[in-house]
């Protein structure tokens, strides 16, 4: 086996896995990564790398703009639940790499054998880890494919799979079953508490139910979601689809950044006096200070230096604008890998709450759901510690011909339950779009 050790991040993680591997988990299979040639169908653009995908389920994608990751096919899965489950994926994807000839002439952040991972937004809830064992990449050093196979036997000049005909869900019909009148309940049971001084923020949602005629293509979805939203990190895994606007964490060497999305107006158009109006309001504002509070007070001891602006800026999507707060840092000498930072940051008070552990008690106390991944974490992470992150939001979970779609709110002392269940609605549109123009 030939193993390079700065492939796999901190040399305790390594000798770790080497040590605990089992035999079947050693000499397994190889790792060749090569260059791509764009004759093979990767056009610029989110479409060309998503319209790579061969099968309407199973899909891997993780892009934004021109440049991303997409996959296919299982080399190793890994499942977990509890305060723990991160940190037993990144155990688990040495162990998996321990298991790896690679063969990376490039050596970039990105290339090399890749874990997809999706958190659970609660210790109860399933996260997910995936190493597929075709990965089509494009960042700043150009398109790439790594493939995992036989020992001995990957064929990095082999040609990509001709994808399989996609099919329009047909017919869609939503039920709600009183999630949104439990999500005003629950909206005006919280503004109580803070009231009341039990927290300041909490961030709660809910979900909307959606049935297809017909079995749901995810790359119909991923395809739709990438060029409505070019600017959101447009995500698949186990089925977990959407196009989230916020980064959780970027890690590149000892580079990192995070863009913290707090404080919502609509319309999101090009509308300077909405952006102007979202800047002057005192609940949107208060909402975005505990959001990037929550983020640097996290990244902080991790790093030498972390610039964090005084003030947010908006963040004009297609339907809604946000305000934007755009955090970047360099970690210090010891530096944790985008996994674990993930970890740490999960949940900030964008999704969560604050403070965090009583906003995390009041969700499962009044949230009408079961948030299983939204929420949380969804990204990619390589042998070297680099990785993306971003937050599982506009999202929905695909299972057959059942979407359930999912969206939630910040809730502060002023907040309308109804303005707020308004705002969930109008979170779920890209989704609903996607599914409804794809019949």
């Amino acid at each position: 086996m030939h193993v390079t050790v700065e492939r796999f991040g901190p040399r305790a993680r390594l000798m770790w896995a080497l040590v605990t591997a089992s035999p079947t988990t050693r000499l397994v299979a190889s790792s060749v990564t090569a260059r791509l040639d764009r004759t093979e169908g990767t056009t610029d653009g989110p479409a060309g790398l998503i319209g790579l995908l061969p099968a309407p389920t199973g899909s891997i994608c993780f892009v934004r703009g021109d440049r991303g990751f997409v996959g296919w096919g299982v080399h190793a899965r890994f499942t977990a639940t509890g305060p723990d489950a991160a940190a037993r994926i990144q155990e688990w994807f040495a162990q998996v790499q321990a298991g790896l000839t690679v063969t990376d002439p490039i050596a970039e952040a990105g290339t090399g054998p890749l874990a997809f991972v999706s958190l659970g937004f609660d210790d109860t809830d399933v996260a997910v880890a995936v190493v597929p064992q075709v990965v089509v990449g494009r960042t700043a050093h150009g398109t790439f494919v790594t493939r995992i196979g036989p020992a001995g036997e990957s064929a990095p000049d082999a040609g990509l799979p001709v994808p399989a005909p996609i099919r329009g869900p047909g017919r869609i019909r939503y039920t709600d079953d009183g999630s949104v009148a439990g999500f005003t309940q629950a909206v005006t049971a919280a503004t109580d508490r803070i009231r009341r001084g039990e927290l300041d923020k909490v961030v709660l949602a809910h979900d909307l139910v959606a049935t297809a005629a017909r079995t749901v293509d995810e790359r119909l979805l991923l395809a739709r979601l990438a060029a409505d939203y070019p600017g959101c990190w447009t995500f698949d895994v186990q089925g977990l689809v959407g196009a989230s606007p916020e980064l959780l964490i970027r890690r590149q060497g000892r580079h990192i950044a995070s863009r913290v999305l707090a404080g919502t107006a609509w319309p999101g158009h090009a509308d300077a006096a909405v952006a102007a109006e979202l800047m002057r309001s005192p609940k949107d504002v208060a909402e975005h200070a505990y959001a990037v509070r929550s983020v640097s007070e996290v990244l902080a001891p991790a790093c030498d230096h972390l610039d964090v602006p005084d003030r947010p800026t908006p963040l004009e999507l297609a339907n809604l604008t946000h305000l934007s707060t755009d955090i970047t840092g360099r970690l210090g000498e010891i530096a944790p890998t985008a996994l674990e930072l993930a970890a740490r940051l999960h949940p900030t008070a964008a999704v969560g709450g604050s403070p965090t552990p009583v906003a995390r008690q009041v969700i499962r106390e009044l949230e009408p759901m079961n948030r299983g991944r939204y929420a949380a974490p969804v990204g990619w992470i390589d042998g070297r510690g680099d990785g993306e992150f971003a937050i599982a939001l506009r999202c929905a979970q695909v299972d057959g011909r059942t979407v359930r779609l999912l969206a939630g709110c910040g809730i502060v002392a002023d907040s309308d339950p109804e303005t707020e269940a308004r705002e969930a609605q109008i979170k779920m549109v890209p989704i609903r779009h996607a599914l409804e123009s794809t019949r």
